[in-house]
């Protein structure tokens, strides 16, 4: 059986590539919350509390929008959910550690770590295999507050009137670049975008971005069904 030590080192060489796009999203984050006016604490302590990369990018975007409290948690909270999912796969593979070592492996259980420690649990039945989960976890962590801190430190001496707000869409867009390659993804991005679009002005307290969300996950369903049963 493998060691504590080479189970995690294991989970770090495993994530190590997947960490390049990390880089650049966690100094965008860093740069637009410095930009929108939170405080490098405030920016900070958002990357080590929520630790997730969409989330904190839509927490930004909706209080630049000048979205209620609610809006903003419920939407952040929704976005972090498919985590339920990840734990409940999880959960079998940790069902005899301490409360403390779920609770550690919970906070590292970031969604690359998950994809690829999922894979290794299948492969491997060592007792000691969620230390390549909490190995990927750890260096992702690491980058992404790093690059966090430094996009505090490039946010804080590029001048105000810049203006840099328009890079939330933006990043939005590239994360989206994937999805277009499929029908169902585009009829559900264009169909968001209008509800998003006329919700903005008539959704009061800023919901349209729930709402647009639901929409698009009915379309995404009736799609899917519809599609299925002409297979």
């Amino acid at each position: 059986m493998k060691t504590n030590f080479q189970v995690f080192s294991k989970g770090i060489i495993d994530v190590s590539p997947f960490m390049i796009p990390v880089v650049p999203f966690g100094l965008i984050f860093g740069i637009l919350s410095i930009d929108i006016g939170f405080s490098p604490l405030a920016t900070m302590g958002m990357s080590l509390i929520i630790f997730g990369g969409a989330s904190q990018i839509i927490l930004l975007q909706l209080f630049s929008g000048g979205a209620s409290s609610f809006i903003i948690i419920s939407s952040v909270g929704a976005v972090n959910s498919r985590h339920l999912l990840y734990g409940a796969v999880v959960s079998e593979h940790v069902s005899d550690l301490k409360l403390i070592w779920k609770i550690v492996i919970s906070y590292f259980l970031i969604d690359q770590a998950f994809a690829l420690s999922n894979e290794y649990f299948k492969k491997n039945k060592d007792r000691n295999k969620y230390f390549h989960l909490i190995g990927g976890g750890v260096t992702c962590w690491i980058i992404w507050q790093s690059s966090t801190f430094l996009g505090i430190i490039l946010g804080e001496a590029i001048p105000e009137k810049l203006g840099l707000s328009f890079a939330v869409p933006l990043t939005f867009l590239a994360l989206l670049v994937n999805d277009f390659r499929k029908f169902i993804n585009i009829v559900v991005i264009i169909t968001s975008g209008f509800v998003s679009t006329l919700g903005y002005n008539y959704i009061p307290y800023k919901a349209y971005v729930i709402v647009a969300a639901l929409t698009g996950l009915i379309v995404a369903f009736i799609l899917t069904k519809k599609l299925k049963n002409y297979e």
